[in-house]
């Protein structure tokens, strides 16, 4: 009877851990409160209290002011260029972006490390030399048009007549022609975006293990149903931020696009440029009501896409 409780008694000190310890075991590395404490407060000062200042700042607008400028045609009509062009700029990245990634994780070619070197250039490139240099390969000054507009040009003409048999009125006779249109600024979005699909994607696909695929060819599947079913499962949350990235960065462009666009009232002007008006002649309350649309309009993106991935994981 004493043996059966010194076994028990041992056997309780080895199985019952103390709740201090096990939170403990969980913090290993040293300094994580003071590292901790730093990071909120870096990131607190350069984010949150100047969005917070922002949101606090539109905040004394009146709820007839809201409307008042929302209402307006030419607010409106940009928000509708903003969002839109960068809608259509962040869908081609996404696609085009996913293909650049898996060209340069799956295939070892000559040119493969400059090619990934100049993914990032756009990174570096100032947006106003972007912005310039496709003005520049469209209109070469006393307006005649450049070597890529004479090639386009045509193209772009049988584009929109085939677009107007099928849904007439859609594009204007103009519209996908070179600077100057609604087309122009999705060309620079989509130069100023496409890094941030790429480097998000690229990550996940060097992780990957190509065992998988061997495993799903061996079960019978076809090049496509693995892609389909395996692989871009696995890659679609970093699919989703890319896209979320390079919508954020279009909506927000600014250098890049005036170059282009023209700034036509109604057609090409974009939401960035009446908060920089808004600004000149000093309304600060329009120009920060101004950015915090942009700001929910972005926020609410980028939490739909953080949501989506989410539930993902859980589901997956």
């Amino acid at each position: 009877m004493a043996e059966r409780s010194i076994r028990f008694k041992e056997s309780k000190s080895v199985t019952s851990t103390p709740a201090s310890a096990t939170r403990r075991s969980r913090h290993i590395l040293p300094g994580f409160g003071l590292s901790l404490g730093y990071t909120v407060t870096w990131l607190s000062l350069l984010v949150l209290i100047p969005l917070a200042g922002c949101v606090i700042k539109a905040g004394g607008l009146s709820w007839r002011q809201w409307v008042n400028m929302l209402g307006e045609p030419r607010v409106r009509a940009a928000l509708v260029v903003s969002f839109g062009t960068a809608a259509a700029a962040a869908g081609i990245n996404s696609v085009v972006g996913l293909i650049i990634a898996w060209v340069l994780v799956r295939y070892d070619f000559w040119g493969r490390r400059l090619l990934d070197a100049l993914v990032d250039f756009p990174f570096a490139l100032p947006t106003a030399v972007a912005g310039l240099t496709f003005s520049d390969l469209f209109v070469q000054g006393h307006h005649k048009i450049g070597w890529l507009a004479a090639i386009w040009n045509p193209v772009a003409d049988r584009l929109t007549t085939a677009v107007n048999g099928l849904w007439p009125g859609v594009l204007l006779p103009d519209s996908l022609h070179g600077v100057y249109t609604p087309f122009a600024i999705v060309l620079v979005l989509i130069f100023t975006g496409f890094p941030f699909v790429i480097r998000t994607i690229q990550p996940v696909l060097e992780d990957l293990d190509p065992e998988i695929e061997e495993a799903a060819a061996s079960l019978g599947a076809t090049p496509w149903q693995a892609f389909r079913k395996v692989i871009f499962p696995t890659i679609l949350p970093a699919w989703l931020t890319g896209l979320a990235l390079a919508f954020a960065r279009g909506i927000g462009e600014y250098g890049a696009v005036i170059f282009v666009s023209g700034n036509i009232r109604g057609r090409t002007e974009i939401v960035p440029v009446l908060i920089v008006e808004q600004l000149d002649q000093y309304k600060y309350d329009g120009a920060t009501g101004l950015s915090v649309v942009l700001l929910v309009g972005s926020g609410a993106v980028l939490l739909t896409i953080n949501l989506l991935s989410a539930w993902r994981g859980r589901r997956g």
